[in-house]
């Protein structure tokens, strides 16, 4: 019997035991809190300039689950060439009531497109794929977060955890 592993499966391991040497490495050397620093920022926070006002706005809107007042914050910033700006009104038009998938969908590649690594635009996108059925489109955004997150990140676990759910519930049909 020959044993043989795939050049993906090679690839996948080289890259996990590099997280865990860089791992090794921060904590070994006492620099823990260096590696898990950038965990502090959100995923739609690439940098730790400050956040513009609509921004703020917006995202306590969302978290009261008033998606057409984010909207219409976001709306009034029209901030388009930000892909902060694109993932959260994605993000709304995405969990209104009723959603409108279509715009959500340009609004995150338009994001994607300014921010190919929007950790939060990759998630997002991902689950709305999952809602219209595009498993396989999910799951390359989940592959887009592998690479993105070295020492993995919430948007992964999250959407990762999406994907498991969606296939749970397509296998329990």
């Amino acid at each position: 019997m020959m044993w043989w592993v795939s050049m993906a499966d090679t690839t996948k391991m080289r890259r996990e035991i590099a997280r865990f040497k860089y791992l090794a490495l921060f904590l070994t050397a006492g620099f823990g809190h260096v590696a898990l620093a950038p965990a502090a920022f959100a995923a739609d926070t690439p940098s730790p300039e400050p956040a513009p006002s609509w921004q703020a706005e917006a995202k306590k809107e969302l978290k009261s689950a008033n998606y057409e007042a984010a909207i219409k914050v976001l709306q009034t910033a029209n901030d388009s060439a930000s892909a902060d700006w694109n993932n959260l009104i994605g993000y709304a038009m995405r969990l209104k009531n009723p959603p409108d998938l279509m715009a959500s969908e340009t609004f995150y590649k338009a994001a994607l497109k300014i921010d190919p690594a929007h950790k939060g635009a990759l998630e997002y996108y991902g689950e709305l794929l999952l809602m219209k059925n595009d498993l396989a489109g999910a799951e390359q955004m989940l592959a887009r977060l592998d690479k993105i997150c070295f020492f993995s990140c919430e948007e992964f676990r999250d959407l990762k955890q999406a994907i498991a759910t969606h296939k749970a519930k397509r296998a329990s049909k």
